[in-house]
Formats: structure tokens, C-alpha cells, sequence
């Protein structure tokens, strides 16, 4: 994640995303853990109620959720897909690396970065060397080992 002062870079994709996760967190999820709090206060004692500490606890975290992604949302900066002759942030691109067939990546900013998805961070190692890249170009990110990984663009679009 980026420092504090630092803005968060989001797709419009990845604003929708956050937007729809928040509305269900504070509707509808903050009412299922209110009431089940109040549902594990009628078993009486608290100092022996793992019912009420579990709902306390997925009140927290949610709470915490709600926290990160208003502080996400306050400081994005949404990038629009721009052309397809360059990779950027919102650009899908497909690449061939090694002895691998194509593979399609989604670079997005940190927050909404999802490798099973095919999502990846624009300040991962992969993305940061897709990014500027050309269609026909070949690039070459260094992983987290210090393992070379070459990579060739055959498509970029949005």
C-alpha cells in the first residue's frame, strides 16, 4: 500500500469495487454484526461468551475495512485507460514470457492488484516493467529472488 501522503491509483473499475464494498459493509453487514451482538448479550455472562466475542471481533475488523477503504477512496487518483500504444495503469496487456504462452495482465494500483485475477500492482516488479512498454517491445523485470523474468508485448488495449 502507499504511504499515507501518497495517493492511491485506481482504476474506474476498481473505485466502482470499493464504492459497492463500502455501501455493503456499512448497510448491510453493520446491521448482521449488530445483531449479533445483541443476539450473544442474551446469553448472559460476557466473560465466557464466545459468541459475543466473535461478533466483537468481526465488528472490528469490518470496522477496520470500512476505515481502509474510506482512507483508499479519500486519496485515489483514478486513471482512465488512455491509448493502446503504451502500457499504463488501466491497460490489459497481453505478453509472452519464456517458454509460456500469452498471458493477459490488468495493470490497476496497489488496492484493487489481484494476481489470480490477472490484476496486477503497477509497482510490482512485472508492472513496473510493462509500464511504458510498446506493442513488440520486449521487457525485463527482475522478481522477488533476483530472478530475471523477460517479458514480450503482443497486445495492449483497454
Amino acid at each position: 500500500m502507499p504511504e499515507a501522503n501518497e495517493a492511491n491509483i485506481l482504476t474506474e473499475e476498481g473505485v466502482e469495487k470499493l464504492k459497492e464494498e463500502l455501501h455493503y459493509l456499512e448497510n448491510d453487514k453493520r446491521s448482521e454484526v449488530a445483531e449479533r451482538i445483541k443476539v450473544a448479550l442474551g446469553f448472559g455472562d460476557l466473560s465466557e461468551n464466545s459468541e459475543y466475542d466473535d461478533a466483537k471481533n468481526e465488528q472490528a475488523l469490518m470496522e477496520g475495512r470500512i476505515a481502509e477503504i474510506n482512507n483508499i477512496l479519500g486519496s485515489a487518483q483514478v486513471v482512465k485507460a488512455g491509448d493502446n500504444k503504451t502500457v499504463r495503469v488501466g491497460s490489459k496487456v497481453t505478453v509472452e514470457m519464456g517458454d509460456k504462452g500469452p498471458i493477459d495482465y490488468v495493470i490497476v494500483g496497489a488496492a484493487e492488484a489481484d494476481v489470480k485475477a490477472g490484476r496486477i500492482s503497477n509497482v510490482s516488479p512485472v508492472g513496473r516493467a510493462l509500464l511504458g512498454a510498446k506493442k513488440g517491445e520486449s521487457v525485463t523485470a527482475v522478481g522477488p529472488t533476483g530472478k530475471k523474468i523477460k517479458l514480450k508485448v503482443i497486445k495492449i488495449s483497454k
